[in-house]
């Protein structure tokens, strides 16, 4: 066999990666974003079933950003040192976090009552962010230079992948297997019951996957880890070192962290009210037991799979615009249709026409899951990638944490409960983050995603036909 070819990153040496690792490296987060989409796609209907009212949704959807922003930088800091000689460094997150959701996830469909369906959001929620932090962390300690934004893009295939599977599963139960899509006032259907069992397996077979699959490399300091780790000892030291990483934080990933925080905000809203505005408003739904509520529902579910397979689709061709337009500039377009795609829900009559509006919000997903990641290239100290990661979502759950408090008044004083109108707002944010993007990200002409990535992902491409 013929030897690895060996690339220096920095201090390290590392070599670089065939195409089989790097998808052995990222199959869990297949599993990871299968979860995170199952509950994305069904919870603002399963909370609608046990008796939420519109104006409540957006605080029971707190669980998510607020374990993020709290459990993300510690897991972070806390990965960036460990080491175990046969578990590595990331993969006992991964294996952890992995196995205490899924439990989360088998309960969630049970829920009896609106307390326990939020009470189980937060178990899932914080050990999903357990086994999803450090992935990103994974991918810079796995790869060489030449290779990250391979290693980027092929997560995001995953998570378009795992996404789409998904947010349909309710609907292909139902329609090719006749499963129940409505219940009993309080009950959850029997097709979102199971999918959620589906999910679980998935989630929790995917990472084991890799983290049987995958080797780790021992951290450079190894030979000194004893006296890192005595340095930082303690939750105190923890929370030093992350306070003086966000004091420190590069100028380039502060305004990159803006656009994110004016991004998210569309995509959460779309998650909070979008399957049962079209449920209600698209079906003609007048309760949650009408058939027309299960149809609307799973119709949106469908719609919601089809933008992560145009997210998959649309990973293959991203790197190659970013190379003729730069990344600021493609990250700023993919917004704009993204915007465009969220706002035009509110004119649709025919729900046909909800696949075109989905089709700009997957290429905006496609951009936002890899070129502000792409953008960070090169900014960030090695040895505190995982506390950097941990901080850049932040800006993802802030503003999560915000709506969630304080939408509320805003639907009953400005939006009427209006939930396609909250969709719509949520476009508007994202023409923000796009203007933002544009005008104030410092790029060099030289900045470029890899020339030769393009190749390489058509190799990709056509070793997965």
């Amino acid at each position: 066999m013929a030897n690895p070819v060996i690339e220096r990153t920095g201090a390290t040496v590392k070599p670089r990666l065939s195409l089989s690792q790097i998808i052995n490296m990222s199959v869990g987060f297949f599993g990871i974003q299968f979860g995170w989409d199952l509950q994305r796609a069904n919870m603002g209907p399963i909370y609608d079933v046990l008796g939420a009212k519109p104006d409540d949704i957006p605080l029971l959807f707190l669980a998510a950003p607020l374990t993020g922003l709290l459990v993300q930088p510690v897991i972070g800091y806390l990965s960036d040192r460990t080491w175990h000689p046969k578990w590595g460094r990331r993969r006992p997150y991964f294996f952890i976090g992995a196995i205490l959701s899924s439990i989360a996830i088998i309960l969630m469909p049970n829920s009896s009552a609106l307390w326990m369906a939020a009470g189980l959001l937060w178990v899932m929620d914080v050990f999903g962010n357990v086994a999803m932090e450090p992935f990103r962390a994974f991918v810079a300690d796995k790869l060489p230079d030449s290779q990250l934004n391979r290693g980027f893009i092929m997560q995001s295939l995953m998570i378009g992948l795992g996404g789409s599977i998904a947010s349909a599963s309710p609907w292909v139960l139902r329609n090719w297997f006749h499963v129940q899509n409505t219940a009993a006032k309080g009950v959850i259907a029997d097709n979102v019951r199971l999918s959620f069992y589906i999910g679980a397996f998935f989630f929790l077979a995917a990472v084991l996957y890799t983290v049987f699959t995958t080797k780790e490399y021992p951290p450079a300091d190894l030979p000194h880890k004893d006296k890192v780790l005595e340095s930082h000892k303690g939750f105190g030291g923890g929370i030093r070192e992350i306070t003086a990483s966000i004091r420190n934080m590069p100028p380039k990933m502060r305004v990159i962290s803006l656009v994110q925080f004016f991004t998210w905000p569309g995509l959460f809203l779309m998650w909070f009210y979008y399957a049962v505005a079209v449920a209600y408003n698209i079906f003609g739904a007048k309760s949650d037991t009408d058939a027309a509520f299960g149809n609307g529902k799973d119709f949106a579910g469908l719609t919601l799979a089809y933008y992560n397979v145009v997210t998959f689709a649309f990973a293959f061709v991203l790197p190659a615009i970013a190379d003729k337009l730069g990344r600021k500039a493609t990250h700023s377009l993919c917004l704009l249709i993204g915007a465009a795609g969220l706002i035009s829900v509110a004119f649709v009559s025919d729900k046909n026409m909800l696949f075109l509006c989905m089709t700009g919000v997957g290429i905006a997903w496609a951009s936002i899951l890899s070129m502000p990641y792409a953008m960070l290239g090169g900014v960030l100290p090695a040895d505190k990638i995982g506390i950097y990661m941990g901080i850049f979502n932040f800006f993802i759950v802030l503003p999560e944490i915000m709506a969630s408090l304080g939408f509320k008044w805003v639907m009953n004083n400005l939006l009427n409960n209006d939930r396609l109108l909250a969709v719509q707002c949520g476009g508007y944010l994202m023409i923000l983050a796009a203007a933002i993007c544009f005008f104030f990200i410092k790029e060099k002409k030289t900045e470029r995603t890899d020339e030769t990535l393009v190749d390489e992902l058509k190799i990709i491409e056509e070793r997965s036909v």
